[in-house]
């Protein structure tokens, strides 16, 4: 019987804001400030029907973004 273990890993290192560039640092995984995580598959619907997109806010950006909303945001 053979027993095998897997070497390779994924490990994150940094996290850099889709809006403005700013590198948030990440240590043993963990990043070194909030960000705010974005994962989307695109519905039949839309005109992106089945695309992945994906992106990462630090927390400056996020308030300049949601700062606009006509509609504001919920708060619990």
């Amino acid at each position: 019987m053979r027993n095998y273990t897997v070497k390779e890993t994924k490990e994150l290192t940094k996290i850099i804001c889709n809006r403005c560039g700013k590198e948030i640092p990440v240590s043993n995984g963990i990043p070194a400030e909030d960000v705010l995580s974005v994962e989307k598959r695109w519905n039949y619907f839309s005109n992106k029907d089945n695309e992945e997109h994906a992106f990462d806010l630090c927390e400056k950006c996020y308030d300049e973004l949601v700062s606009g909303f006509q509609i504001p945001i919920e708060r619990k």
